[in-house]
């Protein structure tokens, strides 16, 4: 295991009330769901590489990407440690497919309050609320960011 975390970008691609989800496979985690992302490249910006991942793995464009969340995910120790990144956007173009699929085996469409499992480890912590910021457990993929109350009134 190397010495210092990696960083991880996960991008949730949302098409009106689904997400897009991948089944992982030959890769760590393999046969759980998460949605497309990878390693953040040197002198990418966050965005570039949210677009990135989806492009190469699932054939989409995603447009109006923001921040969302963080994930501190430690794995075991040959996996190793990372800091996954949650990024969000909505579907622009393409039908979604599996394109790298030496990663993954299935792409697929789900209501974010009807997740598959088993979920991915990052996936999985940003849904029960293990993230930066804190969340809920349960409503980190029930509804986009910007429709969620705002506690202040």
């Amino acid at each position: 295991m190397s010495d210092r975390p990696k960083v991880g970008v996960g991008l949730i691609i949302w098409r009106e009330e689904e997400v897009l989800l991948v089944r992982r496979q030959g890769v760590h985690g393999s046969g759980t769901w998460s949605t497309p992302g990878g390693h953040l490249e040197a002198g990418e910006s966050l965005e570039e590489c949210a677009a990135r991942e989806a492009r190469e793995e699932t054939g989409v464009t995603v447009r109006d990407i923001r921040f969302r969340a963080m994930t501190n995910d430690v794995f075991d120790p040959q996996t190793g440690h990372y800091l996954t990144v949650w990024m969000e956007g909505d579907l622009l173009a393409g039908e979604a497919e599996a394109r790298a699929t030496h990663e993954l085996s299935t792409v697929a469409w789900f209501r974010g309050d009807r997740l598959p499992s088993p979920l991915f480890l990052p996936l999985a912590n940003l849904v029960s609320g293990l993230c930066y910021p804190p969340s809920p457990a349960g409503r980190a993929l029930g509804r986009r960011a910007e429709e969620e109350p705002d506690d202040r009134e």
